[in-house]
């Protein structure tokens, strides 16, 4: 094969419609725009516009409300804390929100960090964090451990 034999597979291009350039092009004139109207003209944004009834997005009833201050949890399981423990990232006597997130395991803190219960703990751990489900605080004091949940205000201040 050589340079000049280069070709791109059958069907791969395609070449662009001219519009508007005579009647020979099979869209002259008009451009296939039809005649007159809102819709053959330049700058037409009619999305959700119903030819002067109500639009249906505004017929309807608002519903629903977004907490301005609501708090977001970057969020960890204990089965990848324990991989952790295991791989050396982390100290199982002192792990802390920023433990994790020095290790590796959480990106940021946001508003906290929350440690939900999946996987398994073998070893004792003692975990401080924001958050913790009820499942996750049993299982970490079941394997002998204790995980300590700190309210938002205190973890802002350290």
């Amino acid at each position: 094969m050589k340079l000049h034999e280069l070709r791109d597979n059958e069907g791969a291009t395609k070449k662009k419609k001219r519009v508007a350039r005579g009647p020979g092009s099979g869209k002259g004139k008009t451009a296939g725009r039809g005649i007159k109207g809102q819709k053959s003209r330049s700058g037409v944004a009619i999305n959700g516009y119903e030819g002067g009834q109500m639009p249906l997005y505004q017929r309807l009833p608002k519903r629903g409300f977004n907490k301005p201050n609501k708090l977001h949890y970057a969020v960890t399981n204990l089965g990848l804390i324990e991989k952790f423990v295991e791989a050396g990232k982390l100290d199982a006597a002192n792990i802390t929100e920023d433990s994790l997130v020095a290790s590796g395991l959480v990106r940021r803190k946001l508003d906290g960090i929350r440690v939900l219960n999946k996987g398994d703990v073998t070893r004792a751990l003692t975990i401080t964090v924001t958050g913790a489900s009820a499942s996750a605080v049993e299982a970490v004091s079941k394997a002998g451990g204790s995980l300590t949940v700190k309210a938002p205000a205190e973890a802002a201040a350290e």
